[in-house]
């Protein structure tokens, strides 16, 4: 369970990774994918390149999901441009995500959004381009990989060999 503030790296000079977060500090451990510094949750560290990159590939459009807070209220028919995909200021739009649980808070709201790629920063982007700006996020998920409610931030948990197996 990542913490804000750690970044996603096997070692640096000068910041916290996550690496620092684990007591068994096997060689050949890797985090799968990247959370930005300041998001929060779930991170798959493993030495499995087939199954990293089987949960990274583009053509296998693994579902991530992510729990996010944002700065102003979404019109309407945000549902439906997420379906349509997004313009993010790439070469083409994101592929079609889902959004749930919208409930306004405040002048903002907070949301779950389920998306199938991992592009630099793609959360916040597609937010921006539906008016907002992301002021908290969470990866909750992580194909079929869930965030345990009760496991505080930097902590982790090591997945058996065969629970891998059972649900990759």
């Amino acid at each position: 369970n990542k913490p804000a503030g750690v970044i996603t790296a096997t070692e640096d000079r000068d910041q916290k990774t996550v690496m620092d977060l684990i007591d068994d500090k096997n060689k050949g451990l890797f985090p799968v994918g990247r959370l930005d510094k300041d998001t929060e949750g779930l991170l798959l560290i493993t030495n499995n390149g087939e199954l990293a990159h089987r949960l990274l590939s583009p053509r296998k459009h693994v579902s991530k999901v992510y729990y996010l807070i944002s700065d102003k209220a979404l019109d309407d028919n945000y549902n439906e441009l997420l379906k349509e995909g997004l313009d993010i200021g790439d070469e083409k739009k994101t592929l079609p995500a889902k959004a749930y649980d919208y409930k306004k808070i405040d002048k903002g709201y907070e949301l779950k959004l389920e998306i199938t790629e991992g592009r630099f920063h793609q959360v916040k982007r597609m937010i921006k381009a539906l008016g907002g700006e992301v002021i908290y996020l969470k990866r909750l998920s992580f194909g079929a990989l869930s965030l345990p409610e009760d496991l505080e931030l930097g902590a982790y948990i090591k997945l058996s060999e065969a629970y891998i197996n059972e649900i990759f």
